[in-house]
């Protein structure tokens, strides 16, 4: 007969009545309510959506860069010292304003010498400043004196030959007569002679004086259209020569976008098509322009062809180098599944959407493509009748418990 020591039966029971306290407690557990997305949760109102086939014209997509409207790289025309230098880099400019100022002494006693050329000619054609030049060679003073003493010499000689034909003159006296006026005929056709010349001449000096007044002009270095200053070239007292470079100008108040496009939409994309460029400067923001040059050759290395797009900046926010996503209008019609891009949640690089199963959301990934007008394409991922869903407040999850709102909470423009 074994007996059993009262203490360690008591030992025993101790034992037995923690175990069944543990599992009362895991029975417990498991008969308590489901949280989250389990039966006894809350449903989540949501808006419904279907998965609609819809026609739709499909946007060419490209990538590309920005381009100044303009560069240009302002050199001297005239040389000299640098006396001035009137806009650095990033300075905007106007078309005409000076950018840098030579000295001007040399050109402007130039200048005052072809003036007085100028002069010269003019007071011996006898014309003031503003008298056009004769028309006719008769009316310049040298030329009348010279054909005064033509019509003298030439009665004298007639007389002289009635005279000797009287035998009132000698032979060397009718010759001396005969001389005067032969010389008097070439004094005088040599006075209509130096008009042309000396109109010629005028021509000349003239021009000269409008050459020397363009280089004195030139000492003031001008942008030539509206923009700003990329580079500065030169520092004040620098002697320049003709065609050093001075400074470089950007057009910036209208840019160009030049967009490389597959060689499969050659036919879709024309000039004056409509663009859209989205820019990581800018984000949430479509800037607008349109086609106007298309490259007629594709490179055979990307097997794509240029676009150039004119974009309006005339708050200068654009800058030139910029890298640029774009869409293109085009007129290819195309049956695509769209759903509203609200629908559409983007996580973790991946797009994602609730497709309604029941009472309950099953999540999904879905590609996308296109966006038109406040709707996207799916591409895979979803079928045509699908129905997914659309938190009015709070944040879907898979297996969430729905209940479709009611249909004043819907937004305008949802389904």
């Amino acid at each position: 007969m074994v007996i059993t020591s009262p203490r360690r039966k008591g030992h025993s029971a101790g034992w037995v009545s923690l175990l069944v306290w543990f599992l009362g407690l895991a029975t417990g557990c498991g008969r308590s309510p489901q949280t989250g997305a389990g039966a006894g949760s809350v449903p989540l109102e949501v808006r419904i959506h279907s998965v609609e086939e819809r026609v739709v014209h499909r946007p060419v997509e490209a990538v590309g860069s920005l381009y100044a409207l303009e560069e240009s790289t302002i050199s001297a025309e005239v040389e000299g010292r640098v006396e001035q230098v009137l806009a650095d880099v990033g300075d905007t400019v106007r078309p005409g304003q000076v950018l840098v100022a030579l000295s001007p002494v040399e050109l402007e006693y130039e200048v005052q010498r072809q003036q007085a050329a100028v002069q010269q000619v003019r007071a011996r054609l006898g014309l003031r400043p503003s008298d056009p030049l004769p028309r006719d060679p008769q009316e310049v003073a040298f030329v009348q004196r010279a054909a005064a003493e033509f019509f003298e010499a030439q009665q004298n000689y007639h007389r002289a030959q009635q005279l000797f034909h009287d035998q009132l003159i000698s032979q060397q006296q009718l010759d001396e007569a005969a001389t005067r006026f032969k010389a008097a005929r070439a004094a005088h056709e040599l006075a209509l002679q130096e008009v042309e010349q000396l109109k010629a001449q005028l021509k000349s000096s003239e021009a000269a004086l409008a050459l020397a007044e363009k280089k004195l002009a030139d000492t003031s270095i001008r942008a030539p259209f509206p923009g700003a200053v990329k580079e500065r070239r030169v520092a004040l007292g620098e002697f320049v020569r003709v065609q050093t470079p001075v400074a470089v100008i950007v057009r910036t108040d209208r840019l160009r976008a030049r967009l490389d496009v597959p060689e499969k939409w050659a036919s879709a994309v024309t000039v004056g098509v409509p663009v859209e460029l989205r820019l990581e400067a800018y984000p949430g923001e479509v800037f607008t322009g349109r086609v106007v040059r298309i490259n007629p050759t594709v490179a055979a290395e990307t097997r794509t062809f240029e676009v150039e797009a004119l974009i309006p900046n005339p708050e200068g926010r654009l800058k030139p180098g910029f890298f640029v996503q774009a869409t293109l209008a085009s007129q290819l019609e195309e049956r695509v599944l769209t759903i509203p891009e609200s629908a559409a949640y983007y996580r973790y690089g991946v797009y994602k959407v609730y497709r309604v199963n029941g009472d309950r959301v099953e999540e999904r990934e879905i590609q996308v493509g296109g966006r038109f007008a406040g709707r996207v394409e799916v591409v895979r991922g979803l079928a045509a009748g699908d129905r997914i869903a659309e938190a009015v407040n709070g944040a879907l999850q898979h297996g969430a418990a729905i209940r479709a709102a009611a249909a004043g909470s819907l937004t305008p423009g949802q389904d």
